[in-house]
């Protein structure tokens, strides 16, 4: 239980977090190598100023403005390794990075994905919002097979030798409109949505980030 712990960034730009990322990745890759039993499984939670980052899946083209229009809204773009097209990232959403062996949990890269998908459905359930998985598109998602089909977390991942980087991103008080300059995921004909946009309210933060690391938690250690 003391080897799986949560961390709390804070709001920090997307770069710095990329490389403190990096070096608890590798880091925790150097451990595994030397079967150090000890080391220590990290879920990092934070959020980002506003930022474009594309998967390596991905196509430029689902990014609809220019550089000086990135500029002009206050946004910064990455192209970065891990699965996926292109997403969002800005203050008011819930990122959340877990650095870790999915070996020690008995997992595969598709449980891991599933996993993940199960713990924010949770989480959505117990704000009264019912949210489900889509088939042949990662995250968790809303009225799917609906004209309505809406996204409310994107999911997306890199793993070497089962250590894991990167991870979810939560809308919870999000500013949708920054949605508009993309395809959200390479998506043309899907939405996206909020916490606060289901619920008609803004949400604390605070709160769900409790709830979401405690299912997280849960899910993981019963697999230990």
């Amino acid at each position: 239980m003391g080897n799986l712990i949560t961390e709390d960034w804070g709001l920090v730009d997307y770069s710095l977090a990329w490389d403190r990322q990096e070096r608890l990745f590798h880091q925790r890759l150097e451990q595994k190598a030397a079967g150090d039993k000890t080391a220590v499984d990290r879920i990092v939670f934070c959020e980002h100023p506003h930022v474009y980052t594309l998967g390596r899946s991905g196509k430029a083209n689902n990014l609809l403005v220019t550089e000086q229009q990135l500029q002009k809204i206050g946004a910064s773009f990455y192209h970065i390794d891990r699965g996926g097209d292109i997403t969002y990232h800005g203050p008011g959403q819930l990122v959340v990075y877990p650095i870790l062996d999915l070996e020690r949990y008995g997992l595969g890269l598709k449980d891991y994905i599933y996993l993940i998908e199960e713990a924010v459905i949770i989480l959505c359930a117990s704000y009264g919002i019912k949210a489900m998985r889509m088939e042949k598109a990662t995250g968790v998602w809303l009225d799917v097979n609906t004209l309505r089909a809406r996204k409310i977390c994107a999911i997306g991942v890199r793993s070497s030798r089962y250590v894991t980087m990167h991870g979810l991103a939560l809308n919870v008080n999000t500013d949708l409109r920054f949605f508009y300059y993309i395809n959200p995921c390479g998506f043309i004909d899907k939405g996206v949505t909020s916490l606060a946009k289901e619920l008609k309210v803004e949400v604390s933060i605070e709160e769900v980030k409790q709830r979401l690391a405690d299912r997280l938690m849960e899910l993981l250690n019963e697999r230990l």
